[in-house]
């Protein structure tokens, strides 16, 4: 039931780099992912998935191989969601899948020191008003990012200690990239965590943008204008992501560093698709996000907030 050229055969990517195209309703979808394990780490911790309408990065934590079966087990979960469902269900059901994956994580060697645990961020193509958009997911300091008309957004908002602190005023943005606390996260998949409480942000997807999702590995490295810039010269998701890769090398890759990009377009006529809704109309360059941002509220409806990122 769908068209995905490229190499998305296995769930799983780690220690690995890949890239394909999906097509997915409307639209062609082509995509590239790196999870490298960086110039410090003996091991990575790090994951990411690729299915049609689908893209994932999770950070483990815990240690070599809790923190690699904690973001695999979350990754996995979040492969049992349907692309191009409603919105509200589909967010009902990543909610579900969320707490599966929370009692799993919890199950990884409970004796251990350091509990088993990992961030999550990504994006499921879902249908909204008779239009697609994209349903965003975050748990943890991982990013979601939008890159839609010459300007880089972040779309998700980190659960971090250093976040808070930003948000009070007491440090800024660009401090909190070298804060010293920069690691600690106040919201996580396992981890000692009682439940999970994630973050949800839809907007409508467009011909034309961008997307990246990726672990802080990279945005620890690399501030937000060098990754605008990258995205704003890349020729191909492919390159875009070698060249985000590189340049978290360049500077030390002290971490794990795993790198999604999705350039979203109009699929040809009578392209093969994966169905998502034959009523859904096509969207096109001259689709302006709406305003102000909102972010999609756990049962499903709409709060507007202050918060960066596209509305719904």
């Amino acid at each position: 039931m769908g068209a995905s050229e490229g190499d998305s055969v296995d769930l799983i990517i780690r220690d690995d780099s890949r890239c394909g195209t999906d097509i997915v309703g409307p639209l062609s979808l082509s995509w590239a992912a790196n999870s490298d394990v960086g110039r410090v780490r003996e091991s990575n911790e790090d994951a990411a998935s690729v299915r049609p309408g689908k893209y994932f990065v999770a950070d483990g934590m815990g240690g070599h191989e809790s923190g690699e079966v904690a973001s695999e087990t979350a990754l996995r979960a979040f492969d049992d969601v349907e692309c191009g469902g409603d919105r509200t269900q589909t967010q009902t059901a990543l909610i579900d899948l969320l707490s599966t994956a929370q009692q799993q994580i919890d199950e990884i060697d409970p004796g251990a020191h350091r509990r088993a645990g990992t961030t999550a961020t990504g994006v499921v193509l879902v249908t909204h008003e008779d239009r697609p958009h994209w349903l965003v997911l975050n748990i943890g300091d991982s990013r979601t990012y939008r890159y839609a008309q010459g300007v880089l957004e972040q779309v998700t908002v980190d659960h971090s200690q250093v976040q808070e602190f930003v948000d009070a005023g007491f440090i800024t943005a660009e401090q909190a990239r070298t804060d010293p606390r920069r690691n600690v996260i106040t919201r996580a998949l396992g981890a000692g965590m009682i439940a999970p409480e994630a973050d949800f942000y839809s907007f409508p997807a467009v011909a034309g943008d961008v997307l990246l999702m990726c672990t802080d590995g990279l945005t620890g490295e690399l501030p937000d204008g060098e990754i605008e810039a990258i995205l704003a010269d890349m020729p191909s998701p492919q390159e875009a992501v070698t060249t985000l890769i590189a340049g978290a090398h360049a500077l030390g890759a002290h971490d794990n560093v795993t790198v999604v990009v999705v350039a979203v377009a109009q699929a040809s006529d009578g392209a093969d698709a994966v169905v998502i809704d034959t009523n859904i109309a096509a969207a096109t360059d001259t689709d302006a996000p709406a305003d102000p941002a909102a972010a999609v509220s756990p049962n499903g409806g709409t709060q507007p907030e202050a918060a960066e990122g596209p509305s719904v």
